[in-house]
């Protein structure tokens, strides 16, 4: 500094070379920690430290450029601060352009939104680097808007690129915006679309608000998009992106002698409002005196406080519901809603009648469409539907399965029959539950091993009551619900749920697609197969299904929805689960090596998180079983 200021010429290149050197093999963190502090205050009032700044970054080679350049946006604690240390660096050097212009926005996605807000923030302090913030913006949402990027991305890469458009958009101008307003809009249509297909709740969530937002800066006088989406704290985080918080916000405050004055005016403003409306209700009083007194308040109002609604009462037979749930009289919609209400506990309480028209009722339910707005519409619904699939499961889910891949439904009545397949799997293999608790210290009654026979109280009965009385008891333990022993109802009928579903996937239909467009459903389809081959488990068909399952998942493997991919490894995790382990070797030893194999690139390669956990699950279940193997003597 002092040779600055004394005219004299002096170079910084070798501590720039110094500098480089030492972030580039690991020691950034130690030298830019305790350097940027330091020059953060040096160049607060002091432009020479600035220049001194400017020129000790832009003599740092471009080979090291990355490192350096990367420790200042990380470390600097405003976006003003940083346009002081690195001054318009990304203009003259174009490895530092590189680095924050694309590498750091498009090609990385761990960066804090802090550092997010900084480096943006640097782009748009200055005129010189606006331009470039307007390339930076276009650059996000030619990827945001891109419909492989959204398929072949992460989740957190594509919320990491949301964030930097609504930081962007918040540093723009009316004039800038007006430049590229055609640009911004159609950008929008194509990245909300390709959002919305995909199957993930949260890429759909963040394409709603990405595209509100933009609609919100591009038509400030016309209508704006507006979605109806389930709002969280991600949702809130980017929403609050918009709105900038100056690093520096003075508040001038005012003297107290002018405050106390501007609030005394203030203050009797409201006050004035109220004496009005106080003032104004005895005149309206007295005018309307005479009116009031030619009303009939001699009469004694009827005392309806003990008043109940009448309900109406429910059809007592399955025949008598099916005709309400098929008549078309407006008249009748209390009874409608009687019989839907009352339509699940009315099935179970008569299984024989309900086996004559299981099928029919399942077709009823399944096209029922809500008359009246009834509170759990939906839920009472599948209930129903569930109840006739438990109670008649094979005619019934010979049914539902072929309606799967039929002409004229709808995507929300295919992924309702497969909700329902899955409930009723789940109820018909777990036992039930009855409400006894067994504690292991309290004596209860004899079990009779012969139901009404006298020889039952002999002497087992004896020898149990003196054993339990000389047992001496350390530890009760905690109460547990006793399991009835009961045979699992899904080993005859679980061929009856999966077969069918299994058998069509990949035969497009006029408006059913799986394999296209349709993959949604599809993502649907494949996980409710890994539950009803969970579900399947010391059944007779479980060999045969996880054969086929296997065939299934390794079809679609490769599929570019991450959704799929996810139940796909799912269906693994239950097949090594569910089918007994010989079986595994004798019959799909060789189709397990290409899976084993599979799964090993999924772990190192898949772009989706989660798919790569449960590529790492199915790799430990397989090395148990080989272990499992291992151990047992030949």
């Amino acid at each position: 500094v002092c040779f600055i200021t004394g005219g004299l010429d002096c170079s910084i290149s070798f501590v720039s070379h110094v500098l480089g050197k030492v972030c580039v093999h690991g020691w950034q963190k130690e030298i830019l920690g305790v350097l940027v502090p330091h020059l953060t205050d040096l160049t607060k009032s002091d432009c020479i430290w600035q220049r001194i700044c400017w020129q000790l970054v832009e003599c740092v080679p471009d080979r090291w450029m990355e490192a350096v350049v990367l420790g200042f946006v990380q470390r600097a604690p405003g976006a003003d601060v940083l346009s002081r240390l690195l001054g318009n660096l990304v203009v003259k050097n174009k490895k530092a352009q590189f680095v924050v212009a694309q590498k750091m926005l498009l090609l990385q996605y761990g960066h804090t939104t802090a550092v997010l807000q900084n480096l943006l923030g640097y782009l748009a302090l200055d005129s010189g680097r606006r331009p470039l913030l307007l390339r930076v913006l276009q650059d996000l949402l030619e990827t945001w808007s891109s419909s492989s990027a959204v398929k072949h991305s992460p989740a957190e890469q594509q919320l990491y690129i949301s964030k930097a458009i609504l930081i962007c958009l918040s540093h723009l101008k009316e004039p800038e915006i007006a430049s590229c307003r055609q640009e911004l809009l159609t950008s929008m249509m194509e990245g909300v679309k390709c959002h919305l297909e995909s199957s993930l709740p949260q890429l759909r969530r963040l394409g709603m608000v990405v595209a509100e937002s933009i609609s919100l800066n591009i038509n400030t006088e016309g209508p704006v998009l507006k979605f109806e989406y389930e709002e969280d704290d991600e949702t809130r985080e980017l929403k609050s992106l918009l709105v900038q918080t100056p690093s520096f916000c003075v508040v001038p405050s005012l003297p107290d002698d002018d405050r106390s004055e501007k609030a005394g005016a203030a203050l009797p403003l409201v006050p004035e409002r109220n004496e009005k409306s106080y003032t104004a209700a005895p005149v309206k009083a007295d005018e309307e005196s005479d009116v009031e007194l030619d009303s009939d308040d001699d009469l004694i109002p009827y005392d309806m406080s003990e008043d109940k609604e009448l309900k109406l009462k429910a059809p007592m037979y399955i025949r008598d519901c099916i005709e309400v749930l098929t008549g078309s009289r407006s008249e009748d919609v209390d009874k409608w809603e009687a019989t839907v209400k009352a339509l699940e506990s009315l099935v179970r309480r008569n299984p024989a009648a309900t086996r004559e028209v299981s099928v029919e009722l399942a077709k009823i339910l399944l096209h029922l469409e809500e008359k009246t707005c009834i509170e759990g519409f939906v839920e009472l619904c599948q209930r129903a539907q569930v109840a006739v699939l438990t109670t008649d499961p094979i005619p019934v889910a010979k049914y539902l399965t072929s309606q799967f891949y039929s002409l004229n439904y709808s995507l929300r009545q295919r992924m309702d029959i497969l909700d329902v397949l899955v409930l009723a799997a789940q109820e018909l293999s777990c036992p039930k539950f009855h409400g006894k608790t067994k504690h292991s210290g309290v004596q209860k009654p004899c079990i009779q091993l012969l139901p009404g026979s006298d020889s039952s109280k002999g002497w087992r009965r004896i020898v149990e009551e003196r054993i339990k009385s000389k047992t001496r008891r350390f530890d009760t333990g905690q109460s547990r619900v006793e399991l009835a022993s009961c045979p699992n109802e899904f080993n005859s009928v679980a061929g009856y749920f999966f077969f069918p579903l299994i058998q069509h996937f990949d035969r497009p239909l006029t408006t059913f697609d799986l394999l296209g467009e349709d993959h949604l459903v599809l993502g649907r389809l494949v996980h409710t197969l890994a539950v009803l081959m969970y579900l399947a488990v010391n059944t007779v068909a479980v060999t045969a299904m996880g054969k086929a399952l296997l065939e299934f998942v390794w079809a679609l493997r490769f599929h570019t929805d991450s959704y799929v991919r996810q139940g796909l490894l799912s269906c693994i995790s239950s097949l090594l689960l569910s089918v007994p382990t010989e079986q595994i070797l004798a019959d799909m030893t060789e189709e397990l090596l290409e899976t084993q194999s599979w799964l090993g690139d999924v772990m190192e390669k898949d772009p989706d998180g989660d798919c790569r956990r449960l590529a790492l699950q199915n790799l430990l279940l397989m090395e148990n079983l080989k272990r499992k193997l291992e151990a047992v003597p030949s």
